[in-house]
């Protein structure tokens, strides 16, 4: 038995001082065949055992990138904001205009002069979709439903009758706490004297004697909206309107002529929080309000 055991022993040790005898394990280069090409390694070990050659600073190659820079803000492309507006839908605009048409269609010998869609601010600041049609006679004010595509209200308002209009900033009184920045038109029919407290002072009066305008949020979805949504491509047509209606009227509501003004637009607001409310949350627009659920 201990001749065994030591023998073993001896094997064991012979085995050892063989392994031991190995300098250690070679590289292997995995090259296909055909490949001239030296590898990453090679070539690294290559330059670093060149003495002739003078070290230079290591160089990072990088790929080009794959995504394209955008320029913002594009005015021209915004899809997740305008989707949110009906009036962007394909076809609304189209279908509203129609449906003018038709109505004008009950009032012959009028001669229409263009549609605009411009929001309307009125007396308590409070913002509001509309679409603006001009004739030779008559400005329209049509408050439009984008959602079941229906004229809900339309407002008349003779060229004749319009006496001032005035271009110019917003402004509000000092201690007013809800204020808009921009600028706007006013169109004036009536006169401020004979307005009465009430409907100046209530905010769904029908009665006020001038309608107050802004641009539309949505005129750079596209060139269509820009169009259509701006108050200098507005403002010109209607002058021009209500001069030559002033021209060719005879009846006793006539005006001597329109006064054209740049000056401030006064909103008369103080508290403002009903316009606060709508104005922040878009009331006045036929706007996408998402699903309300749990």
């Amino acid at each position: 038995m201990l001749r065994l055991k030591s023998r073993s022993l001896g094997i064991q040790a012979e085995k050892m001082s063989k392994i031991g005898s190995f300098e250690g394990f070679q590289p292997v280069s995995l090259k296909q065949e055909g490949d001239d090409q030296p590898s990453e390694t090679d070539q690294l070990s290559t330059e670093e055992g060149d003495p002739g050659k003078d070290p230079e600073p290591s160089r990072i190659s990088r790929q080009p990138s794959v995504t394209e820079s955008t320029l913002y803000p594009n005015p021209y492309h915004q899809p997740y904001v305008s989707r949110k507006y009906f009036v962007t839908r394909p076809g609304a605009i189209e279908t509203a205009m129609e449906d003018l048409k038709g109505h004008m269609a009950k009032t012959p010998g009028e001669t229409i002069q263009g549609f605009w869609l411009l929001t309307e601010i009125d007396h308590w600041n409070n913002e509001k979709e509309r679409i603006l049609l001009v004739t030779d006679k008559t400005l329209l004010i049509c408050k439009y439903d984008f959602i079941m595509l229906s004229c809900v209200q339309l407002q008349r308002i003779p060229l004749s009758a319009v006496y001032r209009i005035c271009l110019g900033k917003f402004v509000f009184p000092g201690m007013s706490l809800d204020k808009r920045q921009g600028e706007g038109l006013r169109i004036y029919w009536g006169s401020l004297e004979q307005q009465s407290l009430l409907s100046r002072w209530n905010p769904w009066s029908t009665e006020v004697p001038y309608a107050t305008f802004t641009e539309h949020p949505m005129k750079y979805t596209s060139e269509k909206f820009l169009e259509i949504c701006k108050l200098s491509g507005f403002t010109p047509k209607l002058v021009a309107a209500i001069q030559n209606a002033h021209k060719n009227s005879t009846g006793s509501g006539r005006r001597k002529g329109l006064m054209v003004l740049t000056e401030p637009i006064l909103i008369e607001t103080y508290m403002g929080l009903m316009s606060f409310i709508g104005n922040r949350n878009k009331l006045g627009y036929s706007l996408a309000r998402g699903s309300i659920g749990f």
